[in-house]
């Protein structure tokens, strides 16, 4: 879950950012740094800190979210103000809570002796996420008082500090539940304990105290050979992570394995007739602008607006003529997030979950069901939604009038096969959305409780 981004709270942090960066750089540089930050140009005149602020107060609150994360790529900032617009971006974002209690129920069972085995990678996974630089009465402090010398004394060396003292020394139970949530995915990561086995340990310890609360650290890959894990809600999404989504077909698509051993498939045949992407699917799942970045390489496009409009319509071209239902729930979808939808989760028209080279008919008995969905969309931890417009094809037989309860059968079963591998089934009847003003509701109040954010009203919306 995800909270709305606290907008007036983001713009404060970043002009307490601004008043520092100034100083840094000349009249003649500011016009190339907001560019940089994605702020609107600076006007001419004044000093260079009026000129950042006036900027900053034009630029809408739909836009500070990437100012934001432009400004932690790029710029050097100490860490109070690092953490700050960390914490301020990543509440937006999907999260699990996790509370203060099973947070020190797990330092109390947790031995750091497989950590400490690594200690520069461990500090390295601390100093990324910690203030470690701070005195304990604030201010100015040398390394000796500093927290990070403490760890090094009393972590470190003489190995006399408890895990739960550790943790109330990083602050780590008071603090944010993504940032938590970040520390117990790097302690699990091979960038902190190069140690698969000890990895292992860690998340076996974790899961225990994770369990109760409905979350896991669950594995999604690896990175150099090593497994990589993700906290994610229990029983929520997969334990794994897309390789190839084939969407807006115009027909069955003829596909065949170019390497069996390594999943590499080629559409054989009418490739112009189906859309495979095929990058990675990141922890935020699959946004607009992830799918646009991907159609805009492959269409070697240099015009974004352009190229949006063309995928747009590429997409809306697979709906199919005779279902206005399928055909309003895409279009609701996007006319309600168009001013930004490149935050929002790509809808994925006409999806196909399963293959079979041979028909339901040749396959009989053994066939896959729901072959090919109406709709995707792959959510922040892991979660894959399916969405259905049910016609009368799906509970009657071939010639619509007669009920058909193998066929509604068939279909059920293909559902409950879905759900069990993770994926979350939302069904529509097509008369409810069959015309077009009469589903707006619908389908705004449906995305709104989905997505917890209002349609139109995204974490990273518009400044009122």
């Amino acid at each position: 879950m995800g909270e709305p981004v606290d907008m007036a709270r983001l713009r404060r942090l970043i002009d307490g950012v601004l008043l520092t960066l100034y100083e840094r750089y000349t009249a003649k540089e500011l016009p190339s740094l907001c560019e940089r930050l994605g702020l609107p140009a600076p006007d001419s005149g004044n000093t260079k800190h009026e000129r950042l602020v006036a900027s900053l107060n034009t630029c809408p609150d739909g836009r500070l979210p990437a100012v934001a994360e432009a400004v932690l790529e790029q710029e050097n900032l100490d860490q109070p103000q690092r953490m700050a617009l960390e914490d301020a971006l990543w509440l937006g974002r999907h999260h699990v809570r996790i509370p203060a209690r099973t947070r020190r129920e797990l330092a109390k069972d947790f031995d750091l002796t497989d950590h400490l085995r690594y200690p520069d990678r461990f500090m390295g996974l601390l100093g990324r996420l910690w203030h470690l630089d701070n005195g304990p009465l604030g201010g100015w402090t040398t390394t000796a008082n500093s927290l990070r010398g403490q760890i090094e004394r009393h972590v470190r060396s003489h190995d006399d500090w408890t895990t739960e003292h550790f943790f109330e020394q990083l602050d780590a139970f008071d603090a944010t539940h993504p940032r938590f949530g970040h520390f117990l995915e790097g302690l699990a990561s091979p960038t902190a304990l190069p140690d698969e086995p000890a990895q292992r340990r860690f998340v076996d310890l974790a899961n225990r105290h994770l369990k109760p609360i409905g979350a896991q650290l669950s594995q999604i890959g690896e990175v150099d050979g090593y497994p990589q894990f993700q906290l994610v809600e229990h029983g929520r999404g997969t334990a794994r992570r897309p390789r190839n989504l084939i969407f807006a077909t115009l027909g069955k698509p003829d596909i065949r394995f170019t390497s069996a051993l390594d999943n590499d498939i080629e559409v054989a045949e009418r490739a112009d007739e189906v859309l495979v992407y095929d990058r990675p699917v990141g922890k935020e799942g699959l946004l607009w602008r992830d799918l646009l970045s991907w159609w805009q390489e492959t269409q070697q496009s240099a015009d974004g607006e352009q190229a949006a409009r063309a995928l747009y319509e590429r997409m809306e071209a697979s709906l199919p003529p005779n279902s206005p239902g399928q055909r309003n729930l895409f279009w609701h979808y996007h006319r309600a997030n168009r001013d930004h939808l490149k935050d929002m989760p790509a809808l994925l028209p006409e999806i196909w979950l399963h293959w079979d080279p041979k028909t339901l008919g040749q396959r009989g008995a053994h066939a896959l069901q729901n072959l090919r969905m109406d709709f995707l969309m792959l959510l922040p931890g892991n979660r894959r939604v399916v969405l259905e417009v049910d016609g009368m094809q799906h509970y009657t037989r071939a010639e619509g009038t007669q009920p058909d309860s193998a066929r509604y059968a068939a279909t059920m079963a293909g559902d409950r096969d879905l759900k069990l591998r993770g994926y979350e089934v939302f069904r529509f009847g097509h008369h409810e959305l069959s015309d077009r003003d009469r589903a707006q509701p619908l389908v705004a109040n449906f995305f709104t409780q989905l997505l917890g954010t209002p349609a139109g009203h995204h974490s990273t919306g518009t400044r009122e």
